[in-house]
């Protein structure tokens, strides 16, 4: 996985068809996506309950991109090691989820994963200022997380601005999870995000059967978003 500042759109699993979820990955990478998405919930930090590290285990064939898997759960630290061996390129935890965000993210790497750290909206962007050599991506949520399909907060927008700012030339990801599409993709582009997740705004339209669909709702979210960067 290495590193570079390009617009990575990264399909949120959440919005798929769950009982076709491999040929779903397969279906999101030939039209053109760069990571896949799993968003796990565990009805306690979030409220929803969505996959654990068999899920990932059983997809991960089906992904030849980067499996970025973002856990909405607590405590962390005692999945770790299952989603690391399930095959997790990224493994990213909220900064909310524990008390000892800094040993969680030892322990991500610690398992061969590349380690993020997610903000929940009410979380300013300095709660991450002493992890920053800690982390390879930070997710900033741009909804409440526990549904897909929520509506886009504004106010993160700054969130994305100053978290770039204190980046500075540091190999960080910024990632944005939760109303993107091709209204909100140009404005979180031109603040300094490069992973843009996208669940519903992906999968709309489309199906295993008909995937066309999903190639031109991805290339609408990258056009945009590259177009707000140029024009910045």
């Amino acid at each position: 996985m290495s590193f570079d500042r390009s617009i990575k759109i990264a399909p949120s699993i959440l919005s798929a068809d769950f009982a076709n979820f491999g040929q779903e990955c397969e279906a999101i990478e030939a039209q053109g996506c760069d990571w896949v998405h799993v968003d796990v919930m565990d009805g306690h930090f979030v409220p929803n309950i969505t996959f654990g590290p068999q899920t990932c285990k059983a997809i991960r064939p089906h992904i030849k991109t980067v499996m970025d898997v973002h856990l909405m759960i607590a405590p962390v630290d005692p999945y770790i090691e299952a989603f690391a061996q399930a095959g997790a390129d990224v493994i990213t935890a909220h900064v909310e989820a524990g008390p000892h965000i800094h040993r969680t993210l030892q322990a991500i790497r610690g398992a061969g994963a590349k380690a993020g750290v997610a903000l929940n909206p009410g979380t300013p962007a300095e709660s991450v200022d002493y992890l920053l050599d800690m982390v390879d991506l930070i997710c900033v949520m741009t909804v409440n997380p526990g549904f897909g399909g929520q509506k886009f907060i504004h106010s993160q927008v700054e969130k994305v601005r100053k978290l770039r700012s204190m980046i500075g030339d540091r190999p960080i990801h910024i990632e944005i999870d939760g109303g993107v599409d091709p209204t909100t993709a140009p404005l979180v582009a031109e603040a300094g995000a490069d992973v843009l997740v996208a669940g519903s705004a992906v999968f709309r339209g489309g199906s295993v059967g008909n995937p066309a669909p999903y190639g031109e709702n991805i290339r609408a979210i990258r056009a945009a978003a590259e177009g707000a960067r140029k024009a910045a």
